[in-house]
């Protein structure tokens, strides 16, 4: 089982690599690895285990972030009628996206990352990303709101790229050019 301590955090050189291609079919071990990334954050989010376990609570998890430098995701998140929706890939990559960007009101966090970054992250506002599954099932999946989000900012920690190296560092809080706000 995943816990805090063996996220790691920023400033570790795996966080800035970027990962390799899973082989497929996965390995057993490959396979292991991307379940406990999903385990990981479905725990995270029951406040009983967490509590348990001292989890901070993910919306995703990115295998470099367990210093696996592998292209590996998980994400669980609600979808714009708030069904929560979980995905465990290999070897994700956006394929499409809009000209539309849009940005979290919040501002982005990460389990990777201790303190509190302000600003906006421009992301775009619907990606299509493929992917393959646990199973071994080759998908197209199409997202828009939080999970292109949350899509976007877990592939980045595949090619080594932090959410806040998008934040405007001249004026964190300068609404991107051709976004509109997500708020959650």
């Amino acid at each position: 089982m995943i816990t805090m301590d063996k996220i790691i955090r920023d400033g570790h050189p795996t966080l800035r690599k970027v990962a390799q291609e899973v082989k497929l079919p996965a390995t057993a071990e490959d396979k292991e690895t991307l379940r406990q990334l999903l385990e990981y954050v479905q725990n995270s989010q029951d406040p009983e285990i967490a509590a348990k376990y001292n989890l901070r609570p993910g919306i995703g998890l990115a295998a470099p972030q367990i210093n696996v430098s592998k292209r590996m995701i998980a994400i669980q998140a609600p979808d714009e009628r708030g069904n929560v929706q979980s995905y465990a890939l290999f070897n994700p990559k956006i394929v499409s996206h809009s000209v539309e960007k849009t940005y979290l009101t919040s501002g982005e966090g990460c389990l990777s990352v201790d303190e509190e970054i302000p600003g906006y992250v421009p992301r775009y506002a619907r990606i299509t990303v493929k992917g393959t599954t646990l199973e071994g099932e080759e998908v197209k999946i199409r997202l828009k709101g939080l999970l292109a989000v949350v899509f976007q900012h877990e592939i980045d920690h595949l090619d080594g790229v932090m959410f806040y190296d998008h934040i405007n560092k001249a004026e964190p809080f300068k609404e991107p050019e051709n976004a509109s706000p997500y708020m959650r």
